[in-house]
């Protein structure tokens, strides 16, 4: 196999499907692991326990998927400058503001379905002269999609935690194909934060303790997401209007000027989740929820959690 020209052909069966950029990883993930260890020591993954209990799998990619060698990493934009601005509906507290990654359809699904359309694209190439063995991944399982794509090229990790690219910002989703085929490895993107630190000053739960350290147990997206139980009432008043994520740290970060649109309508809002009414949203019942968020990543969290994001919401009105 050649496959320098393998990569190529890659590239191009990626951006047909959609997807924005491609890079290829090998699976040292040794730095990385030593940042996971210490941040679970101090407790800042609150109630995420999967976060530790799959063990090494996590910085071990052929542990989770036994003899992978490279990770090709891709990136997905799911920016759309018609949609209405997150800011603006921050300034209206009677609307209700959703992180515009969750406003269309679940990316999850849809992700998966075109990873494994390229993989079995690949697989086909190579076929005649190896056995390619692969297992795709979008945000599940214990992979470290952020540490991989760095060392792919997509983009560093600011210090909001979150990868950016200098050609995209930071509005995309990403997505893994591990691997047993050696594919040439991709350069480590560089870090261009410089000594910008708006994403720390907007923070409004002041989550960003430090640079590259963000205590989940103080995050917004955490807390309206992932925290199961109620909400310390301390955040109430900083939650605002925030009924689902938060995106604040993106919404001031200055390479964001440089967000790509995305090139499918799935993630275009349903059901005016742009600028949602509270009090309306206040009045479903837990079968219009579940009809409501049908094929959206909100159902996730369930109608309790849901419920007691728009109370604390409607409060702050």
């Amino acid at each position: 196999m050649k496959y320098n020209k393998l990569l190529k052909k890659i590239n191009t069966w990626a951006l047909e499907l959609g997807f924005s950029q491609v890079g290829i990883s090998d699976v040292d993930l040794s730095e990385a692991e030593g940042h996971l260890k210490k941040w679970i020591a101090k407790g800042f993954h609150g109630q995420m326990d999967f976060m530790h209990k799959h063990g090494s799998m996590r910085t071990h990619p052929d542990e989770l998927v036994e003899d992978t060698i490279r990770i090709i990493s891709l990136r997905f934009d799911y920016s759309n400058k018609t949609i209405i601005p997150y800011q603006e509906v921050l300034k209206q507290p009677s609307k209700a503001a959703i992180s515009r990654y969750a406003m269309g359809r679940d990316y999850h699904k849809l992700i998966r379905k075109k990873l494994k359309a390229l993989a079995e694209r690949i697989k086909q190439e190579v076929e005649e002269f190896e056995e390619f063995q692969y297992r795709v991944f979008t945000d599940s399982a214990p992979v470290m999609e952020k540490a991989i794509a760095e060392k792919a090229g997509l983009g560093w990790i600011g210090k909001h935690s979150n990868v950016l690219n200098s050609k995209a910002g930071s509005y995309f989703f990403l997505g893994e194909i591990y691997t047993n085929i050696p594919l040439p490895i991709s350069r480590k993107a560089s870090f261009h934060c410089g000594t910008c630190t708006k994403c720390i000053d907007v923070c409004p739960t002041q989550a960003i303790i430090a640079p590259f350290q963000v205590d989940a147990r103080r995050c917004i997206s955490y807390l309206t997401i992932e925290h199961k139980g109620e909400i310390p009432k301390e955040f109430h008043k900083a939650i605002g209007n925030r009924i689902y994520g938060c995106d604040d740290c993106q919404m001031v970060c200055p390479w964001n000027k440089f967000a790509q649109d995305s090139k499918v309508t799935d993630f275009l809002p349903r059901n005016q989740f742009d600028e949602p009414d509270i009090e309306e949203l206040l009045k479903w019942d837990e079968q219009t929820f579940l009809k409501k968020t049908e094929g959206s990543p909100i159902r996730r969290i369930g109608y309790e959690s849901w419920k007691r994001n728009l109370e604390i919401a409607y409060k702050n009105i």
